[in-house]
């Protein structure tokens, strides 16, 4: 605890002082029997064997890749040669240890040029405040409990995003089959009139993109990639440029209004989803041939017809149509005009807009709050072990038992009984090795 005053009873030491990384063994997967105890990457389990090479409850760091990275195993476990393991504590709490080298930068000190590496050795001096025995079974105690709070916050958040897809899902499938608008309908007395049609009949113009190889210097017109679009959402940023002549550019040349629709992707999601063009970025914005635009007739609002395209069922009566060619999917524009369109009329169609416009707004910000509140909740973690080994969260649990904390309790005296074991177990710090 550099710069600033140790609390009461701790003491400045090592890492190395307290600690002994000793080396994984070598344990190829296709040896592994899959069966017992856990087998401990430098990133975590990788597998299981029969046979621990540690008989006891341990801590395993990370050594080469994933370096840095602290797991602890509660019984037999065998760390291979990508790891370092720790499997004798000095009457610590492992959890201690756990959290502590949780909370030090053992990622940020890699001196490897080829594979990334920890040389222990750049562990072992790293400068650390050391509690006495009691007050680190308490921090430990108090760490459990606090960082449980927070995995707990932070499993409920990461689900909310599920729950709002679910819910946009549902308000779309209430958008297209006249429950959104019921009590809209009841209110101004319009009568449901929900017409099923082919989408051609509302067709103005289907029309491919263009097939010449785009640049990425800049030079002619910005042209769409296949990617921009997607269900609902047309992205303007994601953009190479084409020269073509100016009959191409009339020809394919988007307008705010337009629909465009991915003709070929490698992901099945992504062929046939809908996107509409509202709002131009560019003065000559074209498109792809593997997608496809279109315009519609005046019995149609193209921002209904988006809504219609993202919904469950016709993304599903779309994805029947696909056909897989040389590991592409595809749909034709054929299939495309055959969709069932199911058709409200145009004042309707407008109040559907502006219902869904509205109910996803709420949800995007929803979404936006849950997200701020995950960043929160990730950098909380730390902030609580900085807490911890600070001495905070046992302020007055010292004031408390100041008995523990001094003389023969203090964590002075308890350095001295970990150097005296180590010496006669014969336990040393090994001189300076690569990582």
């Amino acid at each position: 605890m550099s710069g600033g005053k140790l609390p009461e009873g701790w003491v400045d030491t090592q890492l190395g002082n307290i600690i002994e990384l000793k080396y994984g063994k070598s344990l190829a997967a296709q040896t592994r029997d899959g069966f017992g105890f856990p087998v401990y990457g430098s990133n975590g389990v990788v597998g299981k064997h029969s046979i621990p090479l540690i008989n006891k409850s341990g801590l395993i760091v990370g050594r080469k890749g994933s370096y840095g990275v602290v797991n602890k195993s509660a019984g037999p476990f065998f760390p291979i040669d990508t790891t370092y393991y720790i499997d004798d504590f000095y009457n610590q709490p492992l959890e201690f240890l756990f959290y502590y080298l949780s909370f030090l930068p053992l990622t940020k000190l890699n001196r490897s040029t080829a594979i990334p590496g920890l040389n222990r050795d750049d562990a072992y001096d790293l400068n650390i405040a050391l509690p006495p025995l009691a007050e680190q079974k308490i921090i430990a105690e108090k760490l459990d409990t606090l960082l449980a709070q927070v995995d707990n916050t932070k499993a409920r958040l990461e689900q909310i995003p599920q729950i709002l897809k679910r819910f946009r899902q549902a308000v779309l499938t209430a958008a297209v089959n006249g429950l959104l608008t019921e009590a809209w309908r009841n209110k101004v007395q319009e009568p449901l009139n929900l017409k099923k049609i082919n989408f051609e009949l509302i067709l103005a113009e289907l029309r491919n993109g263009l097939s010449s190889k785009p640049n990425e210097k800049g030079l002619g017109h910005p042209i769409l990639r296949i990617s921009s679009v997607r269900s609902g959402h047309v992205d303007q940023s994601d953009i190479r440029y084409l020269e073509c002549s100016e009959a191409e550019l009339e020809r394919h040349k988007l307008e705010e209004g337009d629909l465009l629709f991915t003709r070929y992707n490698g992901s099945l999601e992504f062929v046939g989803v809908c996107g509409l063009l509202k709002k131009t970025q560019y003065k000559d914005l074209l498109y792809p041939d593997k997608l496809i635009r279109a315009r519609l007739t005046k019995d149609a609002l193209p921002e209904y017809i988006e809504i219609f395209f993202s919904s469950p069922a016709a993304r599903n009566a779309m994805m029947e149509c696909v056909k897989t060619t040389s590991g592409q999917k595809g749909i034709s524009g054929k299939d495309i005009k055959s969709q069932l369109v199911s058709l409200p009329s145009l004042k309707e169609q407008a109040e559907i807009v502006r219902r869904v416009e509205q109910l996803f707004a709420w949800a995007d910000t929803i979404e936006k709050q849950v997200n701020n509140a995950l960043t929160r909740v990730n950098s909380l973690t730390q902030s609580i072990l900085a807490k911890a080994f600070r001495g905070e969260l046992t302020a007055q649990w010292r004031a408390e038992n100041p008995s523990l904390i001094s003389g023969e309790n203090s964590a002075a005296a308890l350095l001295e009984k970990i150097k005296a074991e180590r010496a006669a177990s014969g336990g040393k710090r090994t001189s300076r090795k690569k990582a």
